[in-house]
């Protein structure tokens, strides 16, 4: 269980830092720096490579934004392979859903119930 914990931190942290050193390093703009990411785990996830990672780091690599990426993949792949080119669009979209509603949904509260400073 101790190195189940370790190994979340690693990964996870390796995520950070790569994220960081391209911030400071690569000089990219956080949107820029985002959306690399999200490529990164749609690639990892295409070529067969994200999957043993999660197996291997749990939440490591379940939290960061590359998982984002890994889960329009996935979800594109499953469901083209059940319902054909058609399901290369829906796929993408049944997977991520859930994450996406919620973060408007609790977005929506947040909202109502904190005043933003401006």
């Amino acid at each position: 269980m101790l190195a189940m914990f370790f190994w979340a931190f690693v990964v996870g942290g390796l995520f950070c830092v790569i994220g960081q050193l391209l911030f400071d390093v690569a000089k990219l703009t956080p949107g820029h720096t985002l959306s690399l990411m999200v490529v990164a785990g749609a690639v990892l996830d295409g070529l067969g490579l994200y999957e043993p990672l999660m197996d291997f780091a749990g939440a490591g690599a379940t939290v960061p934004i590359s998982s984002f990426g890994n889960s329009l993949v996935h979800g594109a792949m499953q469901e083209a392979q059940a319902h054909g080119i058609i399901g290369i669009i829906t796929g993408m979209f049944e997977v991520t859903s859930s994450g996406i509603s919620s973060a408007i949904i609790f977005a929506f509260i947040g909202a109502l119930l904190f005043k933003a400073k401006g």
